[in-house]
């Protein structure tokens, strides 16, 4: 794609002036990108996929298999596997980071290694990408050309040109290896990065903090799980927590898992806790705190549900009376077990929450055809008994989580033996 403004013609034109890729590059990228493989046949004999020699590995293959060997003849370290595979063909990508003028430029070579076995291993190395970062933030791409694909998006056409790109995912490369001999411009030195990624990509490092004033803060604070996690984080504003961090750094607190520590700063914030407090920001054991907070949410968030359920609920009382008005007093007992009608909306909420069941939930109240009665022995519930008023035959009877109890057979008897009482009040 043609460069369209001055920056783009700019990064072109340095980018003429990079120069290849040297030997010791490519002998490194090749060393440390790739597992080196030693083919071993049924015979015991092992070849070396690096140089093509063969030798008598011995009776020791488990020991190969799980320690390795080394190649008498090229003294390469090699992983044995023991397979009847004579053609290997593997693909890496390997990165530089470098600098070219007032630019911080990462580059990406797309690598192959074609092993045979009985033939010296075959590398190519080509560079495929190019991340051009300016001392302001302000980033630009020079890529090869993609060929079409539905399965791969970095099937590169290596014939065309190094050229400005639109930003693709294909060019968010994360490569086996970073050569070791690196280069940095200075305004990344002067915003805090020391030679250390903690664990987030170049890139979004050199990025971050050449763009983000409180990204170069929290890694001078030496803050890496929270500067991390706000570097990946798509949905959480840096700025909604600064104060809180500030707090911690001022009182010398390290977060060490930056996503539970947001976690903790918006429950603190639901609570309507004071967030500049250093007692709440910087807590001496996060997880406990964080996971006491969380309980606490959601036993409230219950209890809203619940009142929000039985509020509504409470608008069909009316309903559930011209419904079941009529069954309202019905209640028998053989001496030990009492069974009542249940005659309320409240008295159905009172049951589901005690009885750990869905009688409230599902709506029971508003059944036609549905009488639902509660057994209790000394008034502790012990089964939810549901009848139909066609049949007038017990649909089920049910205890603490839907469990059947030892009672259960006596509860049905009990209730089968005053079905009479029901259809009184059914022809009433």
């Amino acid at each position: 794609m043609k460069a369209k403004n001055k920056f783009q013609q700019h990064v072109i034109e340095l980018s003429k002036t990079l120069p290849k890729i040297t030997e010791p590059q490519k002998r490194w990228a090749y060393k440390h990108c790739f597992n080196h493989i030693g083919k071993r046949n049924p015979k015991g004999e092992i070849t070396c996929l690096e140089c093509g020699h063969k030798w008598n590995g011995g009776n020791s293959p488990l020991a190969d298999a799980v320690l390795g060997c080394e190649c008498p003849n090229c003294n390469t370290q090699l992983t044995v596997s023991t397979t009847r595979q004579r053609v290997f063909k593997e693909t890496e990508y390997f990165g530089v980071v470098t600098t070219c003028g007032e630019f911080q430029v990462l580059r990406f070579f797309y690598i192959n290694a074609y092993r045979k076995a009985g033939q010296p291993i075959k590398y190519t190395c080509t560079e495929v990408v190019q991340r051009w970062i300016a001392p302001n933030g302000r980033t630009a791409i020079v890529a090869r050309l993609r060929c079409m694909s539905i399965m791969y998006y970095d099937l590169w056409n290596l014939s065309t040109d190094l050229e400005i790109r639109t930003p693709h995912r294909s060019h968010d490369i994360s490569p086996a290896k970073y050569y070791h001999r690196q280069r940095f411009i200075p305004k990344v030195h002067r915003n805090g990065f020391n030679g250390k990624y903690h664990k987030i990509a170049p890139f979004d490092l050199f990025r971050t903090i050449l763009t983000n004033p409180k990204a170069e803060t929290l890694l001078k604070a030496g803050q890496y799980a929270l500067l991390k996690h706000f570097v990946y984080s798509s949905t959480r504003n840096i700025d909604n927590y600064w104060n809180s961090i500030r707090i911690a750094i001022r009182n010398g607190y390290t977060i060490e898992d930056g996503s539970e520590w947001c976690d903790y700063i918006d429950l603190l914030r639901y609570f309507g806790k004071d967030l500049n407090n250093p007692t709440y920001v910087c807590p001496a054991n996060l997880k406990s705190v964080h996971d006491r907070l969380v309980a606490k949410k959601q036993a409230r968030l219950e209890r809203e549900r619940l009142a929000e359920q039985r509020q509504k609920a409470r608008e069909n009382e009316e309903r559930f009376r011209e419904l079941k008005a009529k069954f309202f007093g019905i209640s028998f007992s053989d001496g030990a077990i009492e069974v009542r009608v249940l005659e309320s909306v409240d008295e159905f909420f009172e049951e589901g929450k005690a009885m750990h069941h869905c009688v409230f939930t599902n709506d029971y109240y508003l059944r036609p055809d549905s009488l639902v009665f509660s057994a209790t022995i000394d008034g502790k519930r012990i089964e939810t008994v549901e009848i139909s008023l066609k049949t007038l035959k017990v649909v089920q009877s049910r205890g603490v989580c839907n469990s059947s109890t030892e009672y259960h057979d006596q509860i049905v008897k009990l209730v089968n033996k005053n079905k009479n009482l029901i259809s009184r009040r059914l022809s009433a």
